[in-house]
């Protein structure tokens, strides 16, 4: 039984972490695309933070995937 419930508190533990990670890279993503309209940065910086906003979704969506095939399995 201690070992069932260990199991859910760092499943619960990891999908916090995936929500964090979610929504400070939507507010960031969303900040640093309107401080480059702002500031006039080169486009070169928007395209940098969209693929490290894509990396940050990737994980999140691989960390989701493998954290649901887990429950499912047990």
């Amino acid at each position: 039984m201690s070992q069932r419930s260990e199991q859910d508190r760092r499943h619960g533990r990891q999908v916090r972490q995936v929500a964090a990670v979610l929504v400070i890279t939507m507010v960031l993503w969303m900040f640093l695309s309107w401080a480059g309209g702002f500031y006039g940065w080169q486009p070169r910086f928007a395209f940098l933070f969209d693929f490290l906003a894509l990396a940050a979704f990737a994980w999140a969506l691989i960390v989701t995937f493998r954290l649901w095939r887990e429950r499912r399995n047990s």
